[in-house]
């Protein structure tokens, strides 16, 4: 089956990020203390860094993989009888769990808090910061996805719309819009919603180990990390961490040094943290 992931990808990210932009702009959720001129070169910077690097580094992609697997009959999903849909959508919902598990992970052991808190230290909350990630996240991100998608076998189909579903839902939900309040208490129970993730960027640690969903909102309320607003609003909370507040750290050069600066445990995930 041939798919051009690469202008899938691009195409969407595109639409997504030029609608999100505008809805920011027309109806914006807070204000901002940062204007995008100061934020946005180097949080876009990144975007194209990290794409290079992966291209580098990993010649291979998520869609090479798994028709690899396609053709070798390898992973739990071409070893069972299941129909064709069922694994599409089994895929997508199995995917998204390990990438909740993931963002724990990267919260609860130091060492990858450190290359995690590059995409929280951002002093706004927008879509850019949904697109934030610090090049070595990305390679350690990947290589972990690559292993769970040759453990279950996931179609390339599958895969391709996952991609696509996780980089549009990461700059839907960090965008700074603003969503009826009564339409968001129904939304969020079907896809992350601004207010709800905005919530884990919150300079308070126990708001930071909470919400950790990307794109289904499930796994939060299972799994006990799910916290419904903010204690100071969301108008009134602090976006950010501590370490990082001078204005100088949104400069891409002390984005790139963060995980070599600080303490390494800085949020040490608890679980009662986000009850």
């Amino acid at each position: 089956m041939p798919i051009n992931e690469a202008a899938t990808r691009l195409a969407a990210f595109i639409g997504v990020f030029t609608a999100m932009a505008l809805w920011e702009t027309a109806t914006p959720r807070r204000s901002s203390s940062y204007s995008r001129l100061r934020r946005w070169p180097s949080n876009l910077a990144i975007v194209a860094l990290n794409t290079a690097l992966t291209r580098i580094l990993l010649p291979v992609t998520a869609i090479d993989l798994a028709l690899a697997a396609e053709r070798h009959r390898c992973g739990l999903l071409n070893e069972l009888p299941v129909p064709w849909w069922a694994a599409i959508v089994g895929s997508v919902v199995l995917l998204d769990l390990a990438t909740y598990l993931q963002q724990v992970m990267f919260h609860a052991v130091p060492a990858l808090w450190r290359v995690h808190r590059m995409h929280h230290a951002d002093l706004e909350f927008d879509v850019t910061t949904g697109a934030r990630f610090h090049p070595i996240e990305i390679v350690l991100s990947t290589l972990f996805k690559f292993g769970v998608l040759a453990a279950l076998g996931t179609p390339a189909l599958a895969v391709l719309i996952f991609e696509v579903l996780l980089n549009a839902t990461s700059m839907f939900n960090h965008g700074n819009v603003r969503i009826p309040i009564w339409l968001d208490r129904y939304v969020r129970w079907l896809v992350v919603t601004p207010d709800m993730h905005r919530v884990h960027h919150s300079i308070v640690v126990g708001e930071t180990n909470s919400n950790f969903g990307f794109n289904l909102p499930w796994w939060d309320r299972l799994l006990g990390t799910y916290r419904d607003q903010p204690a100071a609003g969301h108008d009134g909370m602090t976006i950010g961490i501590e370490e990082f507040r001078a204005s100088r750290e949104l400069w891409l050069d002390r984005m790139l040094l963060q995980p070599f600066r600080g303490p390494a445990g800085s949020y040490p995930l608890t679980w009662r943290s986000a009850a």
